[in-house]
């Protein structure tokens, strides 16, 4: 998961976003976004599937802007 993450760039700013905005201080997870993504922690895990989840529907937010 992390291996193509790191290929994917705007996979993992959306992830990293979606981190820091969700676990946004020390008491909520003791470790930063790049030590989570190292250690594959539960928080990492759940930054990243909501990422995926999210991103057919910017896809398609996009695609009906460009329609326009």
């Amino acid at each position: 998961m992390a291996q193509a993450l790191r290929h994917d760039l705007q996979l993992r700013e959306a992830v990293s976003l979606i981190y820091d905005a969700v676990y946004p201080g020390d008491e909520w997870t003791p470790v930063s976004f790049e030590e989570a993504e190292r250690l594959q922690t539960v928080h990492y895990r759940q930054a990243v599937e909501a990422a995926q989840r999210v991103r057919p529907v910017f896809s398609r937010s996009a695609e009906q802007l460009a329609l326009l």
